[in-house]
């Protein structure tokens, strides 16, 4: 079980929420580096549902290789997360299409509960020949009728400092894509030291992320 007493713990970074700007690459927060990177995953309303299904249960991660150890947050940790609330062209808020809003857990169909912001997770990431403890933290979800994901703020003990968004897209052709963005820089002196391999490590499980949605659906 992840340990408790990470529920208490802010994020390692200040500008929480910033993988939703659109102007992430052009103007990241100042010292990180930004990522942004696309991918078809396949076409339709069940490739959609199922890929959202997946990123609503930690399965971009579970499927590029993560241990993934979870945790549901009290409500006094989840009451100050960042949840960004979205309008449609009228100007009203968008009811969330997917995911309870009444506080219930909702669960896939392989029993995992869906994330929720203030969830905090234990992810396990493997540098060869060992394994790396990488604290993080559910700082929003995006629940859109052709949107849907979440981003995770590091908390401290990640080997980075900063966000990361995956978010499955649906286009009015029907076209489903994953989109992953991202701004990082490593935490401490000695994960400076090592920048050039933490930044081919985030490379490498980048690629592996576009991929981990993309299997067929049978």
């Amino acid at each position: 079980m992840v340990d408790a007493e990470l529920w208490s713990r802010p994020v390692s970074y200040g500008a929480v929420g910033a993988t939703q700007a659109p102007d992430l690459l052009q103007y990241p927060p100042a010292g990180y580096r930004p990522l942004e990177r696309r991918a078809r995953i396949g076409h339709g309303d069940e490739r959609f549902a199922r890929a959202s299904a997946a990123v609503f249960s930690w399965g971009v991660q579970r499927g590029s290789g993560f241990r993934v150890e979870t945790s549901h947050t009290p409500g006094y940790v989840s009451e100050l997360t960042y949840t960004p609330v979205t309008f449609d062209a009228s100007g009203e808020p968008v009811t969330p299409s997917h995911i309870s809003s009444s506080g219930e857990t909702v669960f896939s169909a392989d029993g995992s509960p869906y994330i929720a912001p203030g969830d905090t997770a234990m992810l396990g990431i493997r540098f060869w020949p060992i394994w790396v403890k990488a604290p993080a933290r559910v700082v929003y979800v995006v629940d859109e009728p052709d949107r849907r994901g979440f981003a995770y703020g590091t908390l401290p003990g990640h080997p980075e400092d900063g966000e990361e968004s995956f978010i499955v897209e649906r286009s009015p052709d029907g076209t489903v894509w994953i989109v992953i963005r991202a701004f990082s820089r490593p935490s401490t002196w000695y994960w400076w030291l090592v920048a050039p391999v933490l930044r081919l490590t985030q490379e490498f499980y980048t690629r592996r992320y576009l991929r981990a949605l993309a299997g067929p659906l049978g």
